[in-house]
């Protein structure tokens, strides 16, 4: 989810980009950015859905890969528009980047959770913040990122791309950006309210390796503090490209 999903991404932009400049007509930019909101909206209400954990946080990674499409469309083809080419694609790769580290954390929390308890139903994870305070609030942190929640790297990506779909008047593309975050909030606090909520009589729950929580935590932390770096265009974005 952090990585693997990355690559056909990756291969998509060079493609787009690079390869095919010709491609970037604008009927074909607003396919991609249909398919990127569709993504948005559809993996969040199905994460919303969802009855165990780990499928609430794969149905969330394709809403937040659908944040990424929208660089296809809000990277202008016009001439003297570098400032919105330019947060446009910083944007694009800080969401990348943040989702990495918050996913990764994210999908680490759940597999503790299901090896602490022995499943993964949200319904039954009352209780858990008592028993594994530092996984959820691995959970908790990850998902600030995912919510676009200030200070995190989730926010600033998804506050560059806003800034540059209003730039341009896609304020469709913009409402979608806006949106995605208060789904997001919906399905995150939805499993943190059972986690916190008062315990049953009798739960018991294995110990997990204080290793492994404290990994998920410092992927955690990772993707709010990447939203504390300045935000220059990123030189990675350039490399192997033609002059």
């Amino acid at each position: 989810s952090a990585l693997v999903v990355k690559g056909s991404l990756f291969l998509l932009v060079r493609l787009w980009f690079d390869a095919l400049p010709a491609l970037r007509d604008p009927a074909a930019m607003q396919l991609l950015a249909s398919l990127g909101a569709a993504a948005v909206i559809l993996g969040s209400l199905s994460a919303l859905r969802q009855a165990r954990l780990k499928l609430l946080v794969a149905y969330s990674t394709v809403a937040q890969i659908g944040y990424m499409f929208f660089v296809f469309t809000l990277v202008p083809t016009a001439q003297g528009e570098t400032w919105v080419a330019s947060t446009a694609w910083t944007g694009g790769f800080m969401q990348v980047v943040a989702h990495a580290f918050a996913k990764a954390a994210m999908f680490m929390a759940a597999v503790l959770v299901a090896e602490a308890l022995g499943h993964d139903r949200i319904d039954d994870l009352a209780g858990l913040a008592r028993r594994l305070p530092l996984v959820v609030f691995s959970f908790a942190v990850s998902g600030l990122s995912l919510m676009g929640i200030p200070p995190s790297g989730g926010f600033s990506a998804k506050w560059m791309l806003l800034m540059a779909a209003l730039a341009q008047g896609h304020w469709l593309w913009a409402a979608v950006i806006i949106g995605g975050g208060v789904l997001a909030g919906a399905y995150v606090f939805r499993v943190l309210g059972r986690m916190m909520a008062e315990p049953p009589q009798g739960l018991a729950a294995k110990p997990v390796s204080g290793s492994r929580q404290g990994v998920a935590l410092a992927l955690a932390l990772v993707s709010v503090l990447l939203g504390l770096l300045p935000l220059e265009p990123a030189a990675v974005l350039q490399i192997g490209r033609g002059p």
